[in-house]
């Protein structure tokens, strides 16, 4: 899926991951993408037959880390420290960050400040051969499902701060197809495979279940598209990292 980034320069946009040509995870993309490449979601997050569902997973998170790096790129100027002083998603939900290595204590930043040190965390998983092997014959470690649960719960965190606070620049970009289309993905793949816990979803949980009542109703065909609704999220507040 491709995204266009219109030449805006900021830190927090990561260098695209690529996956070496030649290896299992390679071929596994270029089947992701043909997949895709038909419109039905619900088929291409779908574990093709015969194939090892880490392999899958870690393949698809790649996907997601580019796309919603890219998406992130094309409203970073609007994303600032003066605009948004919290990481949150909405009024009642704010993400304190930790990785439980450099930053062990959860500290309250920036959602610019936020979204660097989970980009660039994540990229350094995703380049971490121990963590994300690309050659064959290369097992995966033990924690890999932990670790790729957390890793698509905090890019899930990019998605619900980008609906609930620059939709608007995203609309004036004409980029809420895009935006619409590649979280539909998401949501799809993370529901397959129970990778994303319901709670964490809650702050896009109206979106959510729009997408898929409008799915349903289209009997699993096309991609989400058009404008979406603000979500309003939960009852509760949230901090968390």
């Amino acid at each position: 899926m491709s995204f266009f980034f219109s030449g805006r320069s900021n830190k927090t946009f990561k260098p695209k991951k690529n996956i070496p040509e030649g290896s299992r995870q390679h071929e596994l993309m270029k089947h992701a993408a043909a997949t895709l490449g038909s419109g039905n979601l619900r088929l291409a997050v779908q574990l093709p037959e015969g194939e090892d569902l880490n392999e899958w997973v870690a393949v698809n998170t790649v996907d997601f880390f580019n796309q919603i790096n890219m998406l992130y790129g094309t409203i970073a100027e609007f994303c600032t420290e003066h605009t948004c002083p919290v990481m949150s998603a909405g009024p009642k939900y704010e993400y304190h960050w930790a990785d439980g290595q450099t930053v062990k204590k959860p500290i309250r930043c920036s959602a610019p400040k936020y979204i660097d040190f989970l980009m660039t965390w994540v990229q350094e998983q995703l380049d971490d051969e121990s963590a994300f092997p690309s050659t064959i014959g290369v097992p995966f470690p033990k924690n890999f499902s932990q670790l790729a649960k957390t890793i698509l719960k905090r890019l899930f965190r990019v998605y619900a701060h980008i609906y609930h606070q620059h939709f608007g620049e995203v609309v004036k970009l004409r980029e809420e197809a895009h935006l619409n289309t590649s979280f539909k993905h998401f949501i799809f793949f993370v529901q397959e495979f129970s990778l994303v816990d319901r709670r964490e979803q809650a702050p896009l949980q109206e979106l959510i279940d729009r997408l898929l009542e409008r799915e349903a109703a289209q009997n699993g065909a096309g991609g989400a598209s058009g404008r979406s609704v603000r979500p309003t999220g939960g009852a509760a507040a949230a901090s968390a990292y």
